[in-house]
């Protein structure tokens, strides 16, 4: 075959599996990640006669009476683009979910593959590049876990990095871009603002000139900030400005520990090979941790120098200027931003999907260097490169196995993975009989299921963590209450303390359906 045909094969076999494994998901759809639930729960707000982006329920004060919140906290992308599909084609949330996550897939590995041609890279390694993002396991969770603006994010990153280093000069198209792109990006996932603002510094380092001429930099400099500037405004006054988001919330102190700079550091590796998912996650691990804390440490110690040496190897032997700026500013940008973030502890994460875009663009420069390496280096990577893809795809069909045979649903479509089918069948009964009903659950996708009653969504309990009273009191009286439970609260007063939540209810009745959840009912 000849070599110009090899880019297309590879990038046509690549879009073909993300389809076929994108149609396997819209017949059995994935669970759903918590912070798109909350997304959902907005949107079924809107759904029952809410305004745009209003979540509303029970208010605290007097449950008879309800109360809005304009969600702030995730951008509306993650719900509004399943929404569409579900207006449009009447698909329910688990099916417009599926076609939300093969659609931004696929959209997402063009984009790449032309920003990869865009900054230098032949057509053959920007398609080898994109095969090796799709063998990954963080490509395959939207189809087993809708993950909402992470995909979404996927889907818009190349592209916007595409015009990022598509022009050369200031012009009329270059400030609608950077005053659209801003929007755009936003309505997506709310974390691309970094990526926005990295994004816009790679375009006036790229269309600034190389020698000293401070006046071009600062003329350049003006024409990007001033419509940049007026893009985060509007989503400000528009938007965030109407309730409380992630920047907004306080910080617990100050704390410097071993993975406050090493996971940033190591965030190429991380993000880009699938470290974090292959370890089940090195740092935040809610199935429990993989490695002893010490272990944890050396690795992640082992992965910022290994990284470092990645980039610097980047920045030294790849030809490609363009590419050169993009990936020395966003691995700068971020190892900065979140390592101050870790340092004083804000609302953020250790997990290796906020460093996404720093792992994709490390990828074709990974690639080069391998290919231009000696024969050992080359069968290393192609036997790492199987390794990935044989972890990926088991884990998939695992997961989808479950979803398949296993999973519970209800008129959502979803698979739901904190409720059992005995016990959602039985409130989804009482659903279809009442119209004046409460229901209380502990997961933010459960309440997805109601359709003609209000619901409420409290936070779990753990056993080693301490509650506020006030924060799961709801006073006053409504119709009929059901609370559903994990069986294992009925240990250590946990239920006894979320029904005294509810003054207003006594004479509570428990009805077991199965072994592993409770529903306490009162009238």
């Amino acid at each position: 075959m000849k070599k110009q045909y090899w880019a297309p094969l590879i990038l046509g076999i690549t879009l073909l599996v993300t389809l076929v494994i994108g149609v396997f998901s819209y017949i059995a759809p994935p669970a759903i990640f918590p912070d798109p639930s909350w997304g959902f729960q907005t949107m079924r707000s809107m759904e029952m006669g809410g305004d745009f982006n209003m979540l509303v329920g029970p208010d605290q004060d007097n449950i008879s009476k309800d109360t809005g919140m304009f969600l702030t906290w995730w951008s509306p992308g993650q719900y509004l683009v399943p929404y569409f599909f579900k207006t449009v084609f009447g698909l329910n949330t688990g099916q417009a979910s599926a076609v939300t996550s093969v659609l931004c897939e696929m959209l997402g590995l063009f984009g790449f593959y032309a920003f990869f041609k865009k900054v230098g890279f032949k057509p053959l390694l920007a398609a080898a590049s994109v095969a090796f993002i799709a063998c990954q396991q963080f490509y395959y969770i939207p189809y087993i876990f809708y993950n909402g603006g992470e995909v979404l994010m996927f889907a818009y990153a190349g592209w916007f990095l595409y015009g990022c280093f598509s022009f050369r000069k200031i012009d009329v198209l270059l400030i609608l871009f950077v005053l659209i792109a801003g929007w755009v990006g936003f309505f997506t996932k709310s974390s691309m603002m970094l990526v926005y603002m990295a994004g816009l510094l790679c375009m006036w380092i790229n269309i600034s000139p190389r020698r000293k001429d401070y006046a071009a930099w600062l003329k350049n400099g003006f024409a990007i900030g001033i419509p940049a500037l007026i893009s985060l405004a509007c989503v400000y006054l528009f938007f965030l400005s109407k309730g409380d988001n992630p920047a907004a919330a306080h910080s617990a102190g100050w704390r410097v520990i071993w993975e406050t700079f090493t996971f940033p550091l190591a965030s190429p590796l991380l993000a880009g090979f699938s470290v974090d998912e292959l370890a089940k996650g090195l740092v935040y691990h809610p199935d429990g941790p993989m490695f002893p804390h010490v272990w944890t440490v050396i690795i992640l110690v082992a992965l910022a120098v290994a990284s470092l040496w990645l980039v610097l190897s980047i920045v030294r032997h790849i030809p490609h200027s363009p590419y050169k700026i993009a990936v020395a500013v966003y691995y700068i940008v971020f190892v900065l931003f979140f390592g101050y973030s870790f340092f004083r502890q804000a609302a953020i994460s250790y997990e290796g999907r906020h460093f996404r875009l720093v792992g994709l663009l490390v990828i074709p420069g990974a690639l080069y260097l391998v290919s231009r390496a000696g024969l050992f280096y080359r069968a290393a990577f192609a036997v790492l490169w199987v390794f990935i893809t044989f972890s990926s795809f088991k884990s998939l069909i695992h997961e989808y196995h479950y979803n398949s045979t296993e999973g519970v649903r209800g008129p959502s479509g979803l698979t739901q993975q904190f409720i059992d089918q005995p016990t959602l069948n039985y409130l989804l009964q009482a659903d279809n009989r009442e119209r004046d009903g409460i229901f209380v659950f502990t997961s933010a996708d459960i309440g997805l299921e109601i359709r003609h009653n209000r619901i409420i969504t409290i936070e779990p309990i753990g056993l080693d963590v301490k509650v506020d009273y006030q924060d799961y009191l709801y006073n006053g009286h409504a119709g009929p209450l059901h609370i559903v439970l994990p069986a294992d609260y009925e240990q250590n007063g946990r239920a006894q303390f979320i029904l005294k939540c509810f003054p207003g209810y006594k004479g509570f009745v428990t009805k077991k359906l199965s072994e592993d959840y409770t529903v306490f009912e009162a009238r």
